[in-house]
């Protein structure tokens, strides 16, 4: 308790969250949306899935990502209207100036209706942060027309599971040094960065909430964890000194890149670099509770020649298997010329806490959990023995 008060006993962080965003977005500027059922997905795809809905949609069953037939399964009264990112692009950067009186320092999200302001040290001229967040959600309800939840922590963690607890609507204030009582409680997927693969690991011993957590020590949680066991473990209580990233602040992202001593254009000779660099940018991404939305690659060619492709990952993706099948289907789209290569990078970006809630049906979850068991377990044997103490096969050369 007295490490989470030493990170963050002077910080003071609101969380604004205007929950189904893009439905949201699609109200104000259709009241005849008001009260009925939404799902935001494109129309007249083979394979659409549903990008956002609104809350009477996901009381229905129906949930991001789901294939859009399978939503109007589930809601068949539902309005479907296709995505438009411009307008949720045009209401976030409304947001962002509403929050600006309040703070330099706001971390707006990607087109999502979250925003983190940061308003530690303001009390002498804005008044006390309480005060500061709720002339925000009422300057927010008044010129935007939006309802938001907001929450105040003493970090971007804690204000965060604040706002998953009183979703859809209401606010929650965390004093500090309350920190780890406001956790204890939880259970584990509602705590921003801990994974599917967390969960399954834990479940093996029937541990679900997180003050079952905290009673494991340094040492079991290294076990099961390895050096991610210490991260973790400070997380479930409350420590979280990652700071709020004011627009214009370069973005987090996870690069890793490979140069070939010898030009190449050996086919196999690549998937074995690109899955090496996939390993180190998954094991990065996973020791910051991190997951990517976007997978970018650069080819650089012998002859000086640069392609540059990109795909957005949904959901996003920590997983060395998941991050590999989105990679080699870039490294398709860029590598379109025999000419030789001399340079690969791969460029994880779109950060965002990984998704933690498993999937509902058995035959969707049992892939996904058998991957990311495998994934934890090299990771434990890595941080045992080395990084070079177990490989996959396609790394290694015939």
């Amino acid at each position: 308790m007295e490490t989470t008060k030493t990170h963050n006993l002077e910080r003071a962080i609101i969380h604004i969250n205007v929950t189904d965003f893009a439905a949201a977005v699609e109200r104000v500027l259709d009241r005849r949306l008001d009260g009925r059922p939404v799902i935001i997905a494109p129309q007249g795809a083979a394979r659409a899935t549903v990008y956002d809905m609104s809350e009477e949609a996901f009381r229905a069953g129906v949930r991001k990502q789901m294939p859009l037939s399978q939503a109007l399964r589930r809601c068949r009264d539902a309005r479907v209207l296709p995505p438009r990112l411009h307008r949720y692009g045009q209401a976030m950067g409304s947001l962002f100036k509403a929050a600006l009186p309040c703070s330099p320092l706001i971390e707006p999200g990607d087109r999502d209706g979250h925003l983190f302001v940061d308003v530690t040290g303001g009390s002498r001229l804005l008044g006390p942060p309480a005060d500061v967040a709720w002339r925000l959600y009422r300057r927010i309800r008044r010129d935007l027309n939006f309802t938001p939840i907001w929450s105040l922590g003493t970090s971007k963690l804690i204000a965060k599971t604040a706002s998953r607890l009183v979703k859809p609507v209401g606010e929650y204030i965390v004093n500090p040094g309350d920190e780890a009582a406001l956790l204890a409680p939880l259970p584990l997927f509602l705590v921003p960065g801990i994974t599917g693969s967390d969960l399954a690991r834990l479940s093996d011993f029937n541990v679900t909430r997180v003050f079952q957590v905290n009673r494991l020590t340094a040492g079991q949680m290294q076990i099961l964890f390895g050096d991610r066991g210490r991260l973790i473990r400070n997380r479930l209580r409350g420590i979280d000194p990652s700071p709020v990233c004011p627009v214009g602040h370069p973005l987090p992202r996870v690069i890793q890149n490979e140069e070939f001593g010898d030009d190449t254009n050996d086919r196999a000779r690549v998937e074995r670099s690109l899955y090496r660099l996939v390993e180190n940018a998954g094991r990065q991404l996973r020791h910051q509770f991190l997951a990517a939305r976007r997978i970018g690659m650069v080819l650089e060619h012998t002859d000086g020649v640069r392609r540059i492709r990109q795909t957005a990952a949904k959901p996003a993706v920590a997983n060395d298997f998941a991050l590999f099948a989105h990679a080699l289907r870039v490294l398709e789209r860029a590598w379109t010329r025999r000419v030789r290569l001399r340079r690969m990078t791969l460029i994880c970006d779109r950060l965002t806490h990984p998704p933690a809630q498993r999937p509902l049906f058995a035959s969707e979850r049992r892939p996904a959990e058998k991957e990311e068991r495998l994934v934890t377990a090299l990771d434990r044997i890595r941080h045992r023995f080395g990084a070079e103490a177990v490989a996959v096969g396609r790394t290694l050369a015939a």
